[in-house]
């Protein structure tokens, strides 16, 4: 059978961001299908892109991160159960990434974010509000480790979908 072949299953070994370790398996063409699905949601995002302080703002970042929830919960559902809810399947890896990874990030800056944006006076452009933010910095700089975080996942799927990165 061709290495294309998707009737073969393919024995994958991933290290993985947010404490979720490592895991090893054979994916089947079902999990490879979502893993493609899933690293091209993030490749094409914020989410893997670094975000320099003189470009994008903090809250396209934050819109961004927030709709891999959607995306992930509809190719999970997409690919069904054979996709898995293990330590060890595409979609344990996914459900940890968001929950471990994600949802903390977002739940302690969304909030702040939010209520400095509420801040701003008429006329004043988003970028300048976000960068007279005393936590501007901080929260650029979790967004950066975030990032790199998201890109040792996103090469994980890569190499779950057997696609070169």
């Amino acid at each position: 059978m061709a290495r294309n072949d998707p009737a073969v299953l393919k024995q994958v070994t991933v290290s993985l961001p947010f404490g979720i370790g490592s895991a090893s398996w054979e994916a089947d063409p079902t999990e490879r299908n979502a893993a493609w699905e899933l690293y091209v949601e993030l490749v094409t995002r914020v989410a893997v892109q670094s975000l320099s302080p003189d470009t994008g703002t903090l809250r396209e970042a934050m819109n961004s991160l927030y709709t891999l929830f959607g995306s992930t919960r509809e190719i999970l559902r997409k690919a069904g159960p054979d996709v898995g809810a293990s330590r060890d399947s595409v979609g344990g890896i996914a459900i940890a990434v968001l929950n471990n990874g994600l949802r903390p990030f977002l739940s302690k800056w969304h909030p702040l974010l939010q209520e400095w944006e509420e801040t701003k006076a008429a006329g004043v452009s988003v970028q300048t509000h976000e960068k007279a933010w005393e936590q501007e910095v901080q929260l650029r700089s979790e967004l950066e480790s975030l990032r790199q975080d998201l890109e040792q996942y996103a090469n994980s799927l890569a190499d779950i979908a057997g696609v070169k990165h």
